[in-house]
């Protein structure tokens, strides 16, 4: 007898020990949070994150060993806006100095210094310690002046700073994440009741989930002391785990509850769901996976660091659903259908073929080209905004106005602008060279004094290393990161420095700073682009050839996933780039689509659509295989497969979705752009391009193999010819091949006792009256010992023995 696949293994092994198995997913959980918790998370600095030649810039400034201090500004201004009274902003200047100076947290405070507008005063202060847990330092000098406002009237004080922003920042995505787990927790339940009917099995898949998204934060702040770690990370672990974990979960649970009613008991009900979607989701993980390790090869520690996040989380998802998620199964038996949800019970228990997929596939199937032509026109228009896409990197500009701290940030800049937009100048040079270039950068600073590309409310200063080898020096703009200004003072001051540099032998120079860094990190995607994109196509390529044999399939997936890609990225710039949807998800328009969105996009929707696109295209090939006409396998391969997909697609769209009501504009533009791309490749690739482009290949969707349904059936592939001396009826899957011989060529092709008795009726197989192919699951028994194994979900197949390859037709159902 065959030895079977591992995962079936794996699940008869929980589902006997249920709870050894879930006291070791709680042990495992547990352990990921108090390790990672442990070990602490280890960011990327500037050294690491930069490119080019501002990451230069930030190698010289590390090497420097500058001391890193906290740094605060206290800005006075009238509350009216209007001009500062003299001697009401003096008195509060001094009251801010004198409470400053009492805190324990403050090292030293600086005199005031006056707008050059004479609208404002700012008191510098610079707290102690360094800037790693500022925001946690910071309240007491908060607190000193909402006091110094409250006790001058007509005056507003604001503080901004290091420890202040951070601290505002981080509670307004407290609260947006608060309030994004209250809306999507329902909301996937609700999808979940709709798809079970029943509450306990609704709530499986989120819980199972919610455990995978907490062990993967341990586990990828482990990680991050091998790959650091951005601070997007944990947000994306949330937003992939919660859609692939309730996924997958979703998958195998639609899938059990399938082999209950068709009279199997619980245990071996979890086998064949194990043996199925069990192989499903450890497919669709793999590729998912080997999908996101495409990002490695942007060479950036940004993208290293959401793919290892995304790896890691997807992995623990796969562990879950092979693992913890039978055990669960087999301890609640049937209370996992309980308690049920009257109306929407009766509608999952409903049998019979859904009126709705095919009345959906009808134009498709029965006027493919013209299908086509729509559809994909469709698609290409809602693309053609893409052509316009304009990336950066986030800044200032791109958060929430309803941030108090932000603000503040807005009156600080106005009245003294080279707090704002700055670029930063290393140099690195001799020691013996020290004074060589301290001359050369005031003589660069001279310059920069008489262009009106540059702020000139306050002198810059220079500053040296403790070794006098590195020397940086900031020099402000009075423009927006984001605006044609701040690019132009940069490129003039990456022209100048060079120059000014060009008499002090051996210097190294580069011009870093936010401004600088978007620009260099764009143009580093640009770069690599290219080399990611093509190791997921190639990817994609290989594995469709792999799993169906055949070239058209796998050329095709690729074509209607960068349809769909385009697509999405389309409706990204329509809605972000322009202002006409800003009321609407309440951002503002920085008319740019965040710099490293588009390349995760795009590895995340390819890794994502493969997992439908293969379940589907494997139902239609199994009813192919069967000898059934290519419309006829369009059909039923999708209206079969329908059920499952479009609830994944839903669960999927709903958790991306509420991405979309966060402050943070790059995860408004994650949320909205993932969302879009799973609805439209669910929708139209699935309903309408996809049939129509197979319907019209014909028989050429399987070149160069070929599936024919003569009288013996269609020709097995190269590795499922029947090995010699071991008759079929000896093969663990005997049933599925003799039910060919008992119950005819199903598509047209009956045998001669059992033509006048059977006939293929809709995606039906009928025999009898009483015996009718419900919910995709035919039950026709063999024997070997006493073990029964019924006739399995998905249609002929060729006699042969039974392997563990993806390309066999029923490893991808649900």
């Amino acid at each position: 007898m065959r030895k079977k696949p591992a995962t079936v293994r794996i699940a008869r092994w929980s589902a006997t020990h249920p709870w050894s198995a879930i006291g070791l997913w709680v042990v495992f959980v547990a352990a990921c949070l108090v390790l990672g918790g442990a070990a602490g998370t280890n960011s990327i600095s500037d050294e690491e994150s930069g490119v080019r030649e501002s990451g230069r810039a930030g190698k010289i400034v590390h090497s420097g060993d500058f001391p890193e201090k906290a740094e605060e500004n206290v800005l006075i201004t009238a509350e009216d806006g209007g001009k500062l009274d003299p001697a009401a902003g003096r008195e509060a200047a001094a009251d801010v100095i004198e409470r400053m100076k009492a805190l324990d947290e403050v090292e030293a405070v600086g005199d005031p210094v006056p707008a050059p507008d004479g609208k404002a005063l700012l008191v510098p202060v610079t707290m102690k310690g360094d800037t790693e847990n500022a925001d946690r330092r910071v309240q007491p000098l908060l607190d000193a002046s909402a006091s110094v406002q409250d006790d001058h009237e007509g005056l507003r004080v604001d503080e901004v700073g290091t420890g202040s922003t951070a601290k505002g920042l981080s509670e307004t995505l407290g609260e947006d994440f608060k309030k994004a787990e209250l809306i999507s927790l329902p909301l996937t339940l609700l999808i979940l009741l709709v798809v079970f009917g029943a509450i306990i099995a609704a709530g499986v898949p989120v819980v199972l989930a919610l455990s995978c998204v907490g062990a993967a934060i341990g586990l990828s702040t482990l990680a991050s002391h091998v790959l650091p770690e951005t601070s997007a990370v944990s947000n994306v672990i949330l937003l992939m785990g919660m859609a692939v974990g309730v996924d997958y979960s979703l998958f195998y649970l639609k899938r059990e509850r399938e082999e209950r009613r068709a009279g199997k008991s619980h245990v071996d009900a979890i086998e064949v769901a194990a043996e199925t979607s069990g192989h499903t989701v450890v497919v669709s993980g793999t590729t998912v996976i080997v999908a996101m390790a495409g990002l490695y090869l942007a060479n950036e520690a940004t993208f290293a660091s959401l793919a290892t996040g995304s790896i890691i989380v997807v992995a623990v998802a796969v562990l879950a659903s092979l693992t913890v998620l039978p055990a669960l199964l087999a301890k609640l038996g049937r209370w996992v259908d309980k308690p049920k949800v009257p109306f929407l019970w009766r509608l999952t228990m409903r049998s019979g073929e859904s009126r709705v997929w095919p009345a959906l596939l009808r134009p498709a199937l029965s006027k493919p080209f013209i299908t086509l032509v729509v559809s994909v026109g469709a698609l290409l228009l809602l693309a053609v905004p893409a052509l316009d896409m304009k990336l950066k990197q986030p800044g200032s500009d791109d958060l929430s106005r309803d941030i108090a701290v932000v603000r503040a940030m807005d009156r600080l800049t106005d009245h003294f602008p080279s707090k704002g937009t700055v670029h930063q100048v290393a140099v690195r040079a001799p020691a013996d060279r020290a004074d060589d270039v301290e001359s050369a950068l005031n003589g660069l600073l001279g310059r920069t004094a008489k262009d009106e590309l540059f702020a000139h409310d306050s002198t810059p200063t220079v500053k040296v290393s403790e070794d006098r080898t590195v020397h940086t020096v900031d020099v402000g703009t009075p423009y927006q990161p984001k605006s044609d200004g701040a690019r132009q003072s940069l490129d003039l001051l990456r022209e100048w420095v060079p120059q000014a540099m060009a008499d002090v032998p051996d210097a190294e120079s580069a011009v870093g700073g936010k401004v600088a860094q978007g620009v260099d990190f764009t143009g580093h995607l640009e770069e690599r682009m290219p080399w990611v994109v093509g190791f997921v196509l190639l990817l994609t390529f290989v594995t469709m050839v792999m799993i169906f044999r055949s070239i058209a399939v796998a050329l095709s997936a690729i074509l209607l996933n960068l349809l769909s890609a385009a697509a999405s990225f389309g409706v990204l710039v329509a809605v972000f780039q322009n202002t006409w949807a800003e009321g609407v998800l309440d951002f503002h328009s920085s008319g740019a689509v965040v710099s490293w969105l588009p390349l995760f996009l795009f590895v995340v929707l390819f890794g994502l659509s493969m997992d439908y696109h293969v379940f589907v295209v494997s139902r239609i090939r199994e009813a192919a295989l069967a000898g059934a006409p290519t419309r006829t396998a369009v059909r039923e391969g999708i209206t079969r497969s329908a059920g499952v997909v479009t609830s994944a697609a839903i669960v999927m769209v709903g958790v991306f979705a509420i991405f979309g009501t966060l402050s943070m504009v790059e995860f408004k533009q994650l949320g909205v752009g993932l969302a879009a791309a799973i609805l439209l490749d669910a929708v139209i690739i699935r309903i309408y391009v996809l049939p129509a482009l197979m319907t019209a290949l014909g028989k050429w969707n399987w070149w160069p193999g070929k599936l024919s349904g003569g009288p013996d059936g269609p020709a097995p592939l190269p590795d499922q010819a029947e090995p010699g001396g071991r008759p079929a009826e000896e093969q663990p899957q005997y049933a599925r091949f003799a039910a060919e011989q008992q119950y005819g060529q199903q598509y047209g092709q009956p045998s001669a006792q059992q033509a006048p008795q059977q006939q293929y009726q809709q995606g039906g197989y009928q025999q009898a009256p009483q015996q009718q192919y419900q919910q995709g699951a035919y039950q026709q028994p063999y024997h070997q010992g006493d073990h029964q194994d019924p006739y399995q979900q998905g249609g002929y197949q060729q006699p042969g023995p039974y392997r563990d390859d993806a390309s066999r037709p029923g490893y991808y159902q649900q």
